[in-house]
């Protein structure tokens, strides 16, 4: 038997223990699958592998990959902490979309004045009248500022996007 065959014959032998081993500490089969299959494919890949320890490798081996799973977990979960997302959304796009939230935050100090006090007042949630009157100035000034900021921040916005 070819040495790669004899691994896989070993690794797999272990794969039943392995799940259940790695359903106890996720709680979830999909999860303990991942974490089982990467484990078998560590070990079997293993250049050094001592084929009469493969059982405690492959333990040790999962144990670390459940306990990364539980710190990926935790750590979305620290990410999203204080904000809503909606089914189905991944971490990564909801990160990514807070970043060019600040960066277009921070590229307003290259407003003017009054187009910086519009855009900050609407994005905080004030109407287009609350606005005007928070800031003692017409409801058509206010709208033509916002206006005005929205479009230099997508210039430089799409600006940045095409470097």
């Amino acid at each position: 038997m070819h040495v790669a065959e004899r691994r896989w014959t070993l690794v797999v032998r272990e794969r039943e223990r392995l799940l259940r081993l790695a359903r106890t500490r996720l709680g979830s089969t999909p999860d303990a699958e991942d974490c089982v299959q990467e484990a078998m494919i560590r070990a079997a890949t293993f250049e050094r592998l001592d084929e009469t320890r493969v059982g405690p490798l492959l333990t040790t081996i999962t144990l670390r990959l459940c306990v990364d799973q539980h710190r990926r977990r935790a750590r979305e979960q620290r990410m999203l902490r204080g904000h809503t997302a909606p089914v189905g959304e991944d971490v990564a796009s909801r990160l990514c979309e807070q970043a060019a939230g600040a960066w277009l935050l921070e590229q307003t100090v290259a407003l003017g004045v009054r187009e910086r006090e519009v855009l900050l007042a609407r994005a905080s949630g004030l109407t287009p009248t609350e606005t005007a009157r928070h800031l003692r100035i017409s409801v058509k000034s206010a709208e033509s500022a916002f206006t005005r900021a929205r479009k230099q921040l997508r210039t430089r916005y799409h600006a940045e996007m095409s470097r």
